[in-house]
């Protein structure tokens, strides 16, 4: 069978269907992968065939704001662009460049992340059938109200019509790799939910030798690859060295570690470290909120400490907290004595250290990847 997937070029929109992806080509499927040239070598390292769809999530911010007479991204103008870009930039460049692409290949199925619902648009203009492949807490509110209502402008005006609630899944099939004791299980009541077991992915990559050797609990830091700021970054780092622990900071490729000078001597600077094989060392993990590395500690049952920098990163800081999973620290309250305080609480409580491993435990019980690839197949007739 030929399967196409596809998803917006940033790691966060890759890395987590891609285990998925990497299990139907084991199984002997043909795999295509849409994405923008930024991540090609990935995808091809994996030995998929990569199709060139879409662009950057940068280069659609910039097209949105040349929407409004801005050449260049403002942060200013942030929120207005990011309703443009997600709710018609992005969509329309994946229909335009995917309808020749399903026309010429003619794949069985169509596998599209939820935040790249062109992908899903374009197979059903071509009639093929698509499976949403999604993340995090699904509810109503996690699309903002003007970025759905700028989508489903371009919906209609393609003469689609999509369930009410659904808009950028499109009542397609849903792949759920959220915990389902966490997860709106009314929202998803009336579509077809597979639960499918997150499973962390990183490009290949050396942990350095101290970690696996260290004495005291380890603590790895990150704000991903889209929100790291050296300010941001140096705030954490001030608290987190007055923890008793080790700190591993991966600056990401937004900062280069030369600019974070003189840190303390249990401060381990790094641009990048395998995240997948480094959450299973670690103790506590310090980060922005990214529904894939929050999803992937708790796969790990590693206890959290959210720095919500934007986007849905508050709502993953508020389900972290509710749970007991761990704690987060908002706005004012992201201060250098506020995150040592709160991260050497959370690592020497047994209460979330407890609700961790019952959460692993519920995510070890759902199925795998290599389980779920066979139900694709089924979906697609």
């Amino acid at each position: 069978m030929r399967i196409l997937f596809s998803s917006l070029g940033s790691h966060g929109h890759v890395y987590p269907i891609l285990p998925l992806a990497i299990a139907a080509r084991d199984q002997g499927h043909d795999v295509l992968y849409a994405v923008d040239s930024g991540f090609h070598s990935t995808v091809e390292k994996l030995g998929l065939t990569v199709v060139d769809a879409g662009v950057s999530i940068w280069d659609s911010f910039r097209q949105a704001n040349a929407l409004h007479g801005t050449a260049q991204f403002r942060r200013d103008m942030l929120r207005q662009t990011a309703v443009d870009a997600f709710g018609s930039v992005l969509p329309r460049a994946f229909v335009s460049d995917l309808e020749p692409v399903l026309e010429r290949d003619k794949p069985d199925l169509v596998v599209f992340e939820l935040m790249n619902a062109g992908a899903g648009l374009a197979a059903l203009r071509a009639g093929i059938p698509a499976v949403c492949h999604g993340f995090g807490k699904m509810d109503g509110d996690l699309v903002p109200e003007a970025m759905s209502d700028l989508f489903l402008e371009y919906v209609a005006e393609l003469g689609i019509t999509v369930p009410d609630g659904h808009h950028y899944g499109l009542g397609s099939p849903y792949l759920d790799p959220f915990p389902p004791s966490l997860q709106d299980l009314g929202f998803l009541s009336d579509v077809d939910r597979i639960p499918l077991r997150p499973v962390p992915f990183a490009e290949p990559g050396e942990l350095p030798d101290w970690v696996t050797k260290r004495s005291r609990p380890l603590v790895y830091l990150t704000f991903g690859t889209a929100f790291s700021n050296p300010d941001v970054l140096r705030t954490a780092i001030t608290g987190l060295s007055g923890v008793d622990a080790e700190v591993l900071v991966a600056t990401g490729p937004q900062v280069d570690p030369s600019v974070l000078t003189d840190v303390p001597a249990n401060v381990h600077v790094l641009p990048w470290v395998p995240q997948a094989d480094l959450l299973a060392h670690a103790d506590l993990v310090a980060h922005h909120g990214g529904a894939g590395t929050t999803v992937s500690a708790m796969a790990n049952g590693v206890p959290q400490l959210v720095l919500p920098q934007g986007a849905d990163q508050f709502r993953n800081g508020e389900i972290v907290t509710g749970t007991g999973l761990g704690a987060a620290l908002v706005a004012e309250q992201f201060t250098p004595e506020a995150v040592r305080d709160t991260a050497a609480a959370l690592l020497v409580s047994e209460d979330v250290r407890a609700a961790n491993a019952r959460i692993a435990a519920e995510i070890a019980a759902m199925p795998h990847p290599d389980e779920v690839v066979p139900k694709l197949v089924e979906l697609a007739g």
